[in-house]
């Protein structure tokens, strides 16, 4: 009798249990309510950049210093994760995230108001604050979840610790928006740092610190991992996969504002644009829950590349507002698809010790490009149309997505 409980307690766990596992749960319902406030602060940002400017090359101004961080640091902030304390990267982490977005409340407040504000300039720096959080704890959220789990738990974690990000990206562009129209864009800075400062208690009383990766006298440097991926060219068509589902979902959030005043709408309706992109990721995590065992991930990895390609390219038509949410909404199901997949197949063929600079380069690649794609499509936005801002980034996810053929993706180090 005793032998059977501890065979099904070591069993592994479905996506279900693992909501409410210890140290995975509170990192699963921590994460929902953390990202859903920094997506507060990215769609309120976005509207006051749009308000003081009437720019789009403003606006991706903004999503360009969140992002660039991220891409200069990251590297180091993987390394850290290898070498320190994971729990304690994302604590700090956030809380200089709820810094930077509730400096920006203070400051509204103190400027009577976003129309006292000095232009976009407090939103930029704000937004780099924000970023600098995001990449100090970023690279550390992803190398924790697998100390957290069983042996055979990994797809699902993944898609587990995935779903903050769709979940987050559904309801904190509409919140932010709703709570900005209502009661102001200080109020919604202020619910987006508290979040964030909330989910740093969680990680610091509710998640367990991981054991060190890293034996004594291990190369803890960058070049390390480099040279890991230098014989693993798997792993590098996985990072160019990841960077590309990331730049497929910049323009949901740059182009809103622009691609709102093309359909006649106000301020409730760039939240909505956003949202969509996020409902569709949300489906896509009902999607891959039920198809990644049977399609297998190489396969789901390339379909959701093609998927966002597709649905960016269809909403660039724009010929009424259903249509654009029903095509960015298709465009949101083909990410999570591909960045649950993508991300499941680097985790599984990294070595423990070089995971967190190889998850750290992750980071780099799907928020690393985000800036270069935001100032692109507000550039090409303000300077051609929205549509030829769409169009360019759904070819070159589509490129992406054909480069990344299962095959490709399936291949095993030795063969580098």
């Amino acid at each position: 009798m005793m032998a059977a409980r501890d065979t099904r307690e070591e069993a592994p766990r479905g996506v279900a249990r693992l909501l409410f596992a210890p140290g995975i749960g509170p990192l699963f319902w921590g994460k929902v309510v953390s990202t859903s406030g920094i997506w507060v602060h990215n769609i309120v940002a976005a509207i006051v950049a749009f308000q003081v400017s009437g720019s789009a090359f403003v606006v991706g101004a903004v999503s360009a210093a969140q992002f660039l961080p991220q891409l200069v640091l990251s590297p180091l902030s993987g390394k850290l994760t290898d070498h320190g304390d994971p729990r304690r990267q994302i604590v700090l982490g956030r809380l200089v995230v709820g810094a930077g977005s509730g400096g920006l409340a203070v400051w509204i407040w103190l400027a009577g108001g976003v129309g006292g504000l000095p232009g976009a300039t407090p939103v930029l720096v704000a937004s780099l604050v924000v970023g600098l959080g995001v990449v100090l704890g970023g690279p550390a959220q992803q190398t924790i979840v697998p100390d957290l789990i069983r042996p055979g738990e990994l797809a699902a974690a993944m898609a587990l610790n995935s779903a903050p990000m769709t979940v987050a990206r559904a309801a904190g562009p509409a919140l932010g928006a709703l709570v900005a129209a209502a009661a102001g864009p200080a109020l919604a800075f202020t619910i987006s740092a508290g979040a964030s400062v909330a989910f740093a208690v969680v990680v610091q009383l509710m998640i367990p610190r991981p054991p060190r990766h890293a034996p004594r006298g291990a190369d803890l440097s960058v070049r390390a991992a480099l040279k890991h991926l230098r014989r693993d060219p798997a792993s590098v068509l996985l990072l160019v996969g990841v960077a590309a589902a990331g730049i497929g979902g910049d323009p949901a959030l740059t182009l809103a504002p622009a691609l709102t005043e093309q359909l006649g709408g106000g301020p409730h309706l760039i939240g909505w644009i956003t949202s969509s992109f996020g409902i569709g990721a949300g489906i896509g995590f009902l999607v891959f829950s039920l198809a990644h065992k049977r399609t297998g991930l190489p396969g789901l990895a390339c379909a959701g590349l093609a998927a966002t390609a597709l649905g960016l390219a269809a909403a660039s038509f724009s010929p009424g507002t259903g249509w654009v949410l029903a095509s960015l909404t298709a465009a949101g199901i083909g990410l999570t698809l591909s960045v649950t997949s993508l991300s499941t197949l680097l985790q599984d063929r990294t070595p423990g010790m070089l995971r967190g600079r190889i998850m750290a380069l992750w980071f780099a690649a799907f928020l690393g490009g985000r800036p270069f794609a935001a100032a692109l499509n507000g550039f090409l936005a303000d300077t051609v149309s929205v549509t030829a801002a769409l169009l360019v980034t759904g070819a070159f996810v589509a490129l992406v997505a054909a480069a990344c053929r299962p095959a490709k993706l399936r291949r095993p180090a030795s063969e580098a």
